[in-house]
């Protein structure tokens, strides 16, 4: 038996009354009805309500008028119906009270500094005080959310054989994407551990040890600015398996997807899974984690206006880019407001303006119509669709540019027309054949689109080997779910030759080869199995499911936007003698004294 309590808050019925309990948890409300004190008492579970009868238990009652909000109490007492007409079809004990027989304070508190059943949009002061932000039942369930699908993902993986293993967590520094974290090494004057970003290369040295199928519920840290489903240190479901093509990969993630899901929401997932081409998705909804939800589409338009009179659109297509549109239906009556934040939308993400049409009473109205000829209205008719009411949006530039710019416009459009408000749909789907590298006109030199370790599709090798870098595609493919990436994978490469040849494309020399990746380089040449695998975003994955708005609400200790942690005033100087010790000076001295 527990000595505080015989029962938690949430779970006596009328089937219980007359029973003798003891109850324990905070004070979270309190009424005053002519000496008869009710207060709602509270634990993780939920709510019971208790009262303080003055003609039955006076020194029980008379301690009660001291109680407070937040205030932690034992109370002992007998459970008895609520009068007709008060229950509480609100809470699950709602039919029962508590008469408190009687009463221990076990601490005390202080007034809290926002109220904990109420929503809070002052995200700094909730993340100043979490510990009190935690009490409140949506942050409780997230969290309890949270454990559960960690179980479920758990439960699963065992049942296919995955091996939990913990990879380190100092590790080494090698460029790979973000920023790492460094934490200088006292042992070893001037050289540093770097944060993991990924076990990305510890769970493919467990492959060549023979370990056939790993996971790891992993904490990630990456050094980059932060938005709302970002943080320095995240959590991954990291997993990898020998001896399996992209097709295991599929299915073993959408059967994981389906028990999440149906554990977490009682919902059927249908599988499989919709496929599509990086390719296909950018060209037909500008992202390469399209959200299929609505219909808007992008739609091809370049060879309509290979000889146009409008320059801009023929501009365009001589110089190689592309011209396409978005057709957003019964939406002509778009404000000049909205048109200016569209406009300035397509500017910010590289584009020169926005070209519309609006159609209205029979009327094509946009300044560029005049441009247009007989065939190519006839066209845009055909293409697009257009009737009554229908808003054309045009992008005419680089083929990356239009794709990116109109797939944002299309998202901003579905916000503003609120097509997706109390959707209840969850579109999964696969996007796949990324490329293998990206040419970075700032650094002059060609990057990996994920990483350095993604394996180029087989009938794409003879395409590296000649140089004609930009048409490799990757054997990779992201977990897309309405429009957000949860999770990412390849096929990796798994002979030291060729591991080697594409860092050398990447711009990293034999001596870097070796300083940086030299053991795995070493490993791969000691029979290295073919192998490949995938990670989840674990906060991503809760937020979705919660229904959140950030992962700093499914996180129970996050940062907040700026990268610091609000309650403990996290990060913050050191002692000098402690920077001594690890043979660092910095330009900003601590301002604690020593």
């Amino acid at each position: 038996m527990n000595h505080f309590r015989s029962h938690h808050c949430a779970q006596l019925r009328k089937s219980d009354l007359g029973a003798k309990v003891d109850l324990a948890g905070w004070v979270k409300s309190r009424r005053d009805h002519g000496g008869v004190i009710f207060i709602d008492l509270g634990d993780r579970e939920g709510i019971t309500q208790i009262v303080f009868d003055p003609n039955k238990f006076s020194e029980v009652a008379e301690k009660a008028h001291a109680l407070r909000d937040e205030w932690v109490i034992q109370i002992k007492g007998e459970v008895v119906p609520r009068l007709v007409g008060t229950e509480n079809k609100n809470l699950d004990t709602g039919e029962i009270e508590i008469q408190a027989q009687a009463l221990s304070i076990l601490n005390r508190a202080e007034t809290p500094p926002f109220q904990l059943d109420a929503e809070i949009e002052n995200e700094d002061l909730r993340l100043s005080h979490r510990y009190l932000d935690l009490r409140r039942p949506r942050m409780l369930r997230n969290l309890r959310l949270r454990s559960r699908i960690t179980t479920t993902i758990r439960n699963y993986l065992d049942k296919l054989g995955f091996v939990e293993v913990e990879t380190p967590i100092l590790s080494k520094s090698t460029p790979e994407g973000a920023r790492d974290f460094l934490v200088p090494s006292r042992l070893s004057p001037g050289t540093f551990y770097a944060l993991p970003q990924a076990p990305q290369q510890y769970k493919q040295l467990l492959m060549v040890a023979g370990l056939e199928r790993y996971y790891q519920i992993a904490k990630c840290f990456r050094d980059e600015d932060l938005r709302a489903d970002r943080q320095p240190e995240f959590t991954q479901i990291d997993l990898e398996a020998s001896f399996i093509t992209p097709e295991d990969i599929y299915f073993w993630l959408e059967g994981l997807m389906k028990e999440v899901f149906h554990a977490t929401k009682g919902v059927s997932i249908p599988s499989p899974f919709l496929r599509m081409t990086y390719t296909e998705a950018m060209n037909l909804y500008g992202s390469d984690k399209p959200d299929t939800r609505f219909e808007i589409r992008l739609t091809e338009l370049t060879d309509l206006f290979e000889k146009s009179e409008f320059k801009v659109f023929r501009g365009a297509v001589d110089t190689g880019g592309v011209v396409k549109a978005i057709n957003v239906k019964k939406f002509a009556s778009i404000t000049a407001g909205q048109i200016e934040e569209l406009t300035n939308m397509a500017k910010q993400y590289g584009a020169k303006g926005l070209a519309f049409i609006k159609v209205e009473n029979g009327e094509w109205k946009s300044p560029i119509v005049k441009f247009f000829n007989s065939a190519e209205k006839d066209g845009l008719i055909k293409r697009l669709g257009i009737e009554e009411g229908d808003l054309i949006l045009f992008g005419a530039d680089k083929w990356e540019i239009v794709c990116e710019v109109l797939g944002r416009i299309r998202l901003r459009v579905a916000e503003i027309l609120q097509l997706l408000k109390d959707s209840t749909q969850l579109n999964f789907l696969w996007v796949v054949d990324f490329p293998l590298l990206q040419f970075s006109v700032e650094d002059q030199k060609w990057n990996a689109v994920h990483h350095p370790f993604t394996r180029p599709k087989p009938e794409d090798v003879s395409l590296l080997e000649k140089g004609e870098y930009a048409k490799v595609r990757a054997e990779a493919y992201d977990l897309v779910l309405n429009g957000v990436e949860i999770g990412g994978g390849s096929i990796r490469i798994h002979e030291a030759d060729l591991q080697s040849r594409l860092f050398a494309v990447l711009g990293v020399d034999a001596e870097h080869q070796q300083k940086m990746f030299g053991h795995i380089l070493k490993a791969f040449r000691f029979g290295a199995p073919p192998h490949g695998g995938l990670a989840l975003g674990l906060d991503r994955l809760v937020m979705l499911i919660a229904g959140a708005q950030s992962i700093r609400d499914v996180i129970a200790f996050p940062k907040n936007n700026r990268g610091v942690d609000l309650m403990s005033q996290s990060p913050a100087p050191v002692e000098r003698k402690q920077l001594k010790e690890l043979h660092i000076s910095t330009v900003e001295q601590p301002k604690r004294t020593e």
